[in-house]
């Protein structure tokens, strides 16, 4: 078995922009089921949004340097989870809440703008913990994103979506009404064949390095999500906004992270297996709580 940071998973952008189309569609579904009004109650919640937005940028980094330390992993799968975490929120967490019957416009208001603080606060999180550890900062390289194409991705895969799912349910009510149960269907579907097909397009990789990055992965994820569940509950969030935000915090754009490590880091093997791994693993997991959670509905809003 060759070192882990020889190895070159198959990464595909073409399939990386596929799903970014799929996404796309998925959040036309959401907005079939929301109205204006809910974005406007939103951001009249300045606790949620202030928390999920320190707690992606600010807190997750920081616990992620923490646990560095306690699992003390290789330097370039510890790199890797450094960068998951300066990530900005996934799009799926948006999908997730909506299925876990939590504040969706919450989520999309959250993920917007954890992703325009992205261009900023990415960079800055990968350089100043990648840098602070012993055992990272030997790999470090400066990594820069594209304000102009970060904007362009929140417009395409958030913007244009919502606008068209918010004006379709408001100009045509009974078809909006008849496309929710399908659409949901469709995204289920499309995200389970993403699952199986990463696994299967990079299987021989996953099975001889598994053991690397698995527990890792699991406690990250599994930490990331009792986080934002557990400070939303102590600042007395309602529960369907922290479903959100539990979601928001958990759920990270591990495909930004794979095109950074393709584009900065040659695909170096720990941390690609690490952050590919994050890819499946999220989708598992969040959508294992977000189904627990569709089959309860939320406490009474109480806040």
């Amino acid at each position: 078995m060759a070192p882990i940071d020889q190895v070159h998973l198959n990464f595909n952008p073409t399939v990386l922009g596929l799903l970014n189309v799929v996404l796309g569609l998925v959040m036309f579904g959401i907005a079939l089921d929301l109205r204006a009004e809910d974005f406007r109650l939103a951001f009249a919640k300045p606790r949620a949004l202030a928390l999920g937005l320190l707690g992606h940028h600010v807190l997750f980094p920081a616990m992620t340097w923490v646990l560095v330390w306690i699992l003390d992993p290789i330097p370039s799968i510890a790199l890797g989870m450094i960068l998951v975490a300066s990530c900005p929120a996934g799009h799926l967490s948006n999908f997730l809440t909506y299925l876990a019957r939590g504040n969706a416009a919450l989520s999309v208001s959250i993920s917007a703008l954890s992703t325009v603080a992205a261009i900023v606060m990415t960079p800055i999180n990968f350089a100043f913990w990648g840098q602070l550890h012993p055992v990272t900062r030997g790999l470090m390289r400066s990594v820069a994103l594209d304000p102009w194409e970060m904007l362009g991705a929140i417009v395409l895969l958030v913007g244009i979506p919502v606008a068209l799912g918010l004006l379709v349910s408001h100009r045509f009510p009974v078809l909006a009404q008849r496309a929710r149960k399908p659409m949901k269907a469709f995204s289920l579907l499309v995200f389970a064949a993403f699952v199986i097909g990463a696994l299967a397009a990079n299987f021989r990789h996953f099975l001889e390095y598994i053991q690397f990055v698995v527990i890792v992965v699991l406690v990250h994820n599994g930490l990331a999500l009792l986080t934002g569940f557990s400070l939303s509950t102590a600042l007395g969030l309602a529960e369907p906004d922290r479903r959100a935000v539990t979601f928001e915090m958990g759920i990270q754009n591990s495909g930004l992270g794979l095109i950074l490590i393709f584009n900065f880091f040659d695909g170096l093997g720990g941390m690609a297996i690490v952050t590919a791994w994050w890819g499946v693993w999220h989708i598992v997991s969040g959508l294992a709580l977000a189904t627990h959670w569709s089959r309860r509905a939320p406490a009474a809003v109480a806040a």
